[in-house]
């Protein structure tokens, strides 16, 4: 019996998708996100060409949310952008996926070298400052490969000009941004509280929908102001965050319990490592209660305005050397101090009249304030 020959019709008509991609990338990604990437790969695969404002007008984007999807795409080293002497768009390099953390063109990757440059809808004046907001390599700065070490002056929010400011109130996305941002506060914005929504947008680059996450998930915790807002942005960016799905796992990620011991220090927002590892030391290692913590932040309040977690630390640190296990062993650490003060003289201390135990509050503030 013969051989067979096994064959369709259309058989090239399909587009490959790394595993890889699907395992770790896409999950983290959002619908815009997803969507161009995929295009992208599409175009290739048929060796076609595209402009940002084919791809935004199909997928009824903004010019800058394609931008901005692409931007994201680079900072995963999953392509990069060729700019021309302009610093617009000119083309677009798909990366392999070759091995983790590396990335090395493809053989079969097809540059888009047709991509027409980005016709922007903002004023002269006010592109050419959008344009090296939305690319740091436009401003002279440099981009290190590894995202993680991004510098700080992305995190400094600049003064925009009465120029920008109309520019970018003229953009669909950031017209969208500002209308639910004042819907969430009940408030009309400010001038400068318009300026800090733009720098998530437009500096952080946050999406519209992490935007309007992250103020339902600051206003849902009795947060309506920018600058609280502000720092949370700057936190998450500073974290990595990109979406509302990441913002969300960052969030959950500490029980309540965190949150009110940072509450009891004076403390707000997203806790840092750090303050999170002096937490963990508190309950996990010493096993301490909540309201036995919280007796000592207590007396952290009412001692010092500064390094309070160290502070509360060194009392905890003091009660667990001193087998204490719950409020009664408190108070009864402290009425032994206090009989052992009967017996030598008083100091001139004026921390006098606070109830302390087998530490020294004034020199312990002292050392801290000193450090």
């Amino acid at each position: 019996m013969s051989r067979l020959t096994i064959y369709q019709d259309n058989h090239a008509d399909f587009t490959v998708i790394s595993n890889r991609f699907i395992d770790e990338y896409m999950q983290d990604a959002n619908d815009a996100q997803l969507k161009i990437y995929l295009y992208l790969i599409r175009m290739v695969s048929a060796s076609r060409s595209t402009s940002i404002s084919d791809i935004a007008d199909l997928f009824n984007y903004t010019e800058k949310d394609v931008l901005r999807a692409l931007k994201y795409w680079e900072k995963k080293r999953l392509l990069t952008l060729d700019y021309d002497e302009h610093k617009n768009v000119a083309g677009i390099h798909l990366l392999d996926f070759a091995a983790p953390d590396t990335a090395v063109p493809a053989p079969s990757a097809i540059p888009l070298a047709s991509v027409v440059p980005i016709s922007s809808k903002l004023s002269t004046a006010a592109s050419a400052a959008s344009d090296i907001h939305a690319d740091p390599e436009a401003s002279g700065m440099h981009v290190p490969a590894d995202d993680s070490h991004v510098t700080d002056n992305i995190y400094v929010k600049p003064n925009y000009t009465l120029d920008q400011l109309k520019a970018f109130k003229s953009d669909e996305t950031i017209s969208r941004i500002l209308f639910v941002a004042e819907q969430y506060l009940k408030k009309t914005l400010s001038a400068s509280e318009v300026q800090t929504i733009l720098f998530l947008s437009d500096q952080l680059g946050f999406s519209e929908d992490l935007i309007d996450y992250l103020i339902q998930y600051c206003v849902d915790r009795g947060k309506k102001e920018l600058r609280y807002i502000e720092k949370v942005a700057i936190s998450w960016a500073k974290q990595g965050v990109t979406t509302p799905k990441q913002a969300a796992r960052l969030s959950n990620k500490y029980d309540k319990s965190v949150y009110e011991i940072m509450n009891a220090l004076g403390k707000s927002g997203t806790p840092t490592k750090t303050e999170v590892s002096y937490i963990t030391r508190w309950t996990k290692e010493y096993g301490f209660a909540t309201d036995v913590i919280f007796a000592a932040c207590e007396r952290t309040v009412l001692a010092t305005d500064k390094h309070r977690f160290e502070y509360a630390d060194r009392i905890l640190d003091s009660w667990h050397k001193a087998d204490v296990h719950n409020k009664k062993d408190i108070q009864s650490l402290d009425e032994h101090y206090q009989k052992s003060k009967i017996s030598r003289p008083a100091s001139d201390n004026k921390f006098n009249q606070f109830t302390q135990n087998n530490y020294d509050f004034d020199a312990l503030e002292q050392e801290l304030i000193s450090n």
